[in-house]
């Protein structure tokens, strides 16, 4: 974890111009800018939080993917979720309670930092930023409870197809991938296993099943969906379309 010497001014924010993602109003910009407590950088594999410790600080992510996970005592671990740009990293742990997750950097990332304490005077001064924090734990909530329905109810290939057409879609809304239907991210057949409640080898079968039949393309550094209507179709996805989703 290396602290930023330049941050992003926030009206400057990279954020603003991605397509999932609601503009924040300029009075709202002018206050962030002097919320805002710095920024960090993470190379990939880098921890942010560490299940268990206590944490003062809350983030919003600017750049690249991490990765939300839980372990048990003899190492083995299931991926809750990944957080993309604009995500809220920490929320969850805002009560003064120890971190029940650790979340490190899939791939290099870039995130604002923020004071937990002053997050009581953003709610008094911005009500409206207060609301989307509700949201933004809610939407979490939404994501969670599809990967909960994948792990209980969908087959082998439908939870891989689930997770490649989320993957897809949150990256398209973040600026991380293009309209191609692929995204370059390393997410190797461990970690798809660690978050679908697979073996590895049913995880490598299933992914060769379902290149052959052309739904989706998982290779070790990339995701491509030829289909990505019809892929959501077959998993049960259903996407969003238009309304941004709030950042601070």
């Amino acid at each position: 974890m290396q602290e930023i010497a330049d941050p992003i001014a926030c009206v400057d924010c990279p954020l603003q111009s991605c397509p999932g993602l609601r503009p924040l109003e300029p009075n709202q910009l002018s206050y962030m800018q002097r919320f805002k407590d710095g920024e960090i950088a993470l190379q990939r594999g880098d921890v942010l939080i560490e299940e268990g410790a206590l944490h003062r600080r809350l983030f919003t992510l600017l750049d690249g993917v991490l990765i939300r996970s839980r372990a048990l005592e003899d190492g083995r671990r299931q991926i809750l979720n990944f957080m993309f740009p604009g995500d809220l990293v920490g929320l969850q742990s805002a009560f003064d309670e120890p971190a029940t997750h650790t979340i490190e950097a899939l791939i290099d990332a870039r995130l604002c930092r923020f004071r937990r304490a002053d997050f009581a005077d953003l709610i008094a001064q911005h009500p409206a930023l207060g609301y989307d924090i509700t949201w933004l734990a809610a939407k979490e909530e939404t994501a969670l409870e599809g990967h909960i329905v994948s792990l209980g109810q969908r087959s082998a290939r439908e939870r891989v197809t689930y997770l490649a057409v989320w993957l897809l879609d949150r990256a398209q809304a973040t600026c991380l991938a293009d309209h191609h239907n692929t995204l370059a991210l390393p997410i190797t057949q461990a970690q798809i296993a660690d978050m679908l409640g697979l073996s590895l080898v049913h995880t490598n079968r299933t992914l060769r099943q379902l290149a052959r039949e052309g739904l989706v393309d998982w290779q070790s550094r990339r995701i491509h969906v030829p289909d990505l209507d019809h892929a959501a179709d077959y998993a049960q996805f259903e996407r969003k379309q238009g309304g941004g989703r709030p950042y601070i």
